[in-house]
C-alpha cells in the first residue's frame, strides 16, 4: 500500500517543486568585489535579474569594473581615496610581485606594499559611515546577502544585518574557507595553494605543505587585520576571521574536481564549474588564410619533415 502511495504522490510532488510561483522571486542584496572579480559575479546576477529578482547592489563611487549594465538598484557610497590613488598603489603592488616571486610566501608577502590592500579592506568602514545608506539596508527586507568575501566586507554587513549569505568564490586566501566550514583539510592530503603539489605528496613535500601552512597562518591575521579592525569597531568587540567566515549559509564555488585535487567538502559547499573570467564568446568564422599565413606554414611543415628525417 505505502509504495503505491509514494508512487502516487512522487510525480505530483515533482511537478510542484518545479512549477512556477509568485513567491519564487526573493530581493537580493549584493556586495561585490571591484576587478575582475566582478566580471563572473555580473553574469550571475544579470540571471538574477532576467529571473525576476529584485537586487540591490552596494559598490563603491570609486571603482575600476563595478558599473551598472542592468536593472539593479545600485547604492553607492564615497570613499576616502581617489582612483588615481588606487591605480598608483596597485602598480607598486605589481611591480615588486616581479621583484621578489622566487623569495618563500611569507618572505614575499612581507615584502609585498600594504596600501594597495588597506584600500580594498578598509573601504567598508566608508558603508558604515554612510548613515544614510545603513538605514536604508537596515529597514529594507532582504532575503540574502550574495558576496564575494575576499574583502570581507559582504560578510561584515551580512552578520550585522543578520541575513544569510550566499558567497560566490573561486576559493578563500588563507585557511579560513576549511575552519569557517569546519571542513577537515589534512595537510598530508590536501596541498596548500600556490604549492603547486599534488594530493600525492612525498615526505619531505608533506613538511613542506606543514610549513608552507604556519606560514600562512603567521601572514593571514597580519594580512586581514585592517578588515578584522573595521569589523571590531563595527560590532564593538572583538571579531576574528573565523567570525566572519564561520556564518556564511552557502559557498558557491567556481571551481571543480577537474581543475583541483580531490578533498572533503561539506553540504553547503556548492562546485559550480570553473568559471573565471568573462562569458566566452563564438569563434568567427574561420576564411582562407592570407597568403604569407600559408607560406609560414609551409615553411614550418618542410622544417619539420626535414628534421624527422
Amino acid at each position: 500500500m505505502a509504495p503505491t502511495v509514494l508512487a502516487t504522490f512522487l510525480p505530483l510532488s515533482v511537478c510542484l517543486l518545479l512549477a512556477p510561483s509568485p513567491t519564487e522571486a526573493g530581493r537580493l542584496l549584493v556586495v561585490p568585489m571591484d576587478g575582475s572579480h566582478w566580471f563572473t559575479m555580473s553574469s550571475v546576477v544579470e540571471q538574477l535579474v532576467q529571473r525576476g529578482h529584485e537586487i540591490v547592489v552596494v559598490m563603491p563611487e570609486v571603482s575600476w569594473q563595478l558599473k551598472k549594465s542592468f536593472n539593479v538598484t545600485v547604492k553607492t557610497y564615497s570613499l576616502s581615496y581617489s582612483l588615481e590613488d588606487v591605480n598608483r598603489e596597485f602598480k607598486r603592488y605589481v611591480d615588486v610581485q616581479w621583484k621578489i616571486r622566487d623569495q618563500n610566501f611569507l618572505s614575499m608577502m612581507m615584502a609585498t606594499p600594504t596600501q594597495f590592500f588597506e584600500y580594498f579592506f578598509s573601504h567598508c568602514k566608508s558603508v558604515f559611515d554612510d548613515r544614510k545608506l545603513i538605514r536604508y539596508l537596515k529597514e529594507t527586507s532582504f532575503d540574502a546577502v550574495f558576496l564575494d568575501p575576499f574583502d570581507m566586507c559582504g560578510l561584515i554587513i551580512a552578520k550585522y544585518l543578520s541575513l544569510p549569505s550566499v558567497v560566490f568564490t573561486r576559493g578563500v586566501f588563507c585557511h579560513y574557507q576549511d575552519e569557517g566550514t569546519q571542513c577537515p583539510s589534512p595537510l598530508s592530503y590536501v596541498p596548500r595553494g600556490l604549492l603547486a603539489l599534488s594530493d600525492t605528496m612525498t615526505f619531505p613535500e608533506r613538511v613542506w605543505n606543514l610549513l608552507f601552512h604556519v606560514q600562512e597562518h603567521l601572514f593571514c591575521r597580519y594580512f586581514l587585520k585592517v578588515a578584522t579592525d573595521v569589523a571590531s569597531e563595527i560590532f564593538q568587540t572583538t571579531i576574528t576571521p573565523y567570525d566572519l567566515y564561520s556564518q556564511a549559509s552557502i559557498w558557491l564555488l567556481r571551481t571543480d574536481f577537474v581543475l583541483d585535487y580531490p578533498r572533503p567538502v561539506m553540504p553547503n559547499m556548492v562546485f559550480i564549474g570553473g568559471i573565471n573570467c568573462h562569458a566566452g564568446k563564438p569563434l568567427t568564422e574561420v576564411g582562407p588564410a592570407p597568403e604569407h599565413w600559408r607560406e609560414n606554414l609551409s615553411w614550418i611543415l618542410s622544417f619539420l619533415l626535414n628534421w624527422a628525417q
